[in-house]
């Protein structure tokens, strides 16, 4: 992730409401998204710098886009958004890289992602919370598309869609890159706040 300062604020300021909406402590949250509770104190002191997947866990357990920790408020009614203007949020050693374009607003927001995946170069990602719907259309080259180990081929022309609550790996293969447009269908709703601790009997 850009570690820019304007960006680290943003970020730590969009972490801590979201903690606070969801009902969560720095422990509880840490605790669900298997983040250190230092390093959540330095995330929202804007002193943290999170990788990729960690984003992910985080955006996952609070119930929220990646956009909606990394961003600041939109209010222009339309947005155009080009790839080369958005900093990658992950990149491989062989070139490959995914960048986040944007967050649709409303209920149920939709993420929509740029992917280039090299020959042999994958990118494994933890299960999401239940009811994410990832798609991913590929335009240019071939990837395998690895769903709860079971591997799927898509080639250009072709959409794949499954629900992301299963461990999945995005692979480049054959001899070109590979270029996909991936949208993340992100559930309704907030996570569940936790309840109060069971009593014994």
């Amino acid at each position: 992730m850009a570690g820019t300062e304007a960006a680290l604020r943003a970020l730590a300021r969009n972490v801590r409401a979201a903690r606070n909406r969801a009902g969560l402590s720095l422990d509880g949250l840490g605790q669900r998204a298997k983040v250190s509770k230092g390093a959540l104190v330095g995330l929202e002191k804007a002193q943290g710098n999170p990788n990729f997947a960690t984003l992910v866990r985080l955006a996952d357990t609070l119930g929220v886009s990646v956009s909606a920790l990394t961003e600041g408020p939109s209010e222009a009614r339309v947005r155009v958004v080009t790839a080369d203007a958005v900093t990658p949020l992950w990149r491989g050693a062989r070139g490959s890289e995914a960048r986040l374009l944007l967050t649709t607003s409303g209920p149920a927001p939709v993420e929509v992602w740029r992917w280039r995946s090299e020959p042999g170069e994958e990118h494994p990602s933890h299960p999401h919370r239940a009811g994410v719907v990832e798609a991913a259309s590929v335009t240019s080259g071939r990837m395998v598309l690895v769903v709860d180990g079971t591997e799927h081929p898509v080639e250009a022309g072709q959409t794949a869609t499954f629900a992301a609550d299963a461990a999945h790996t995005y692979r480049g293969t054959g001899t070109g890159t590979c270029h996909l447009i991936m949208t993340v269908h992100l559930p309704p709703g907030p996570p569940a706040r936790p309840g109060p601790p069971a009593t014994r009997t």
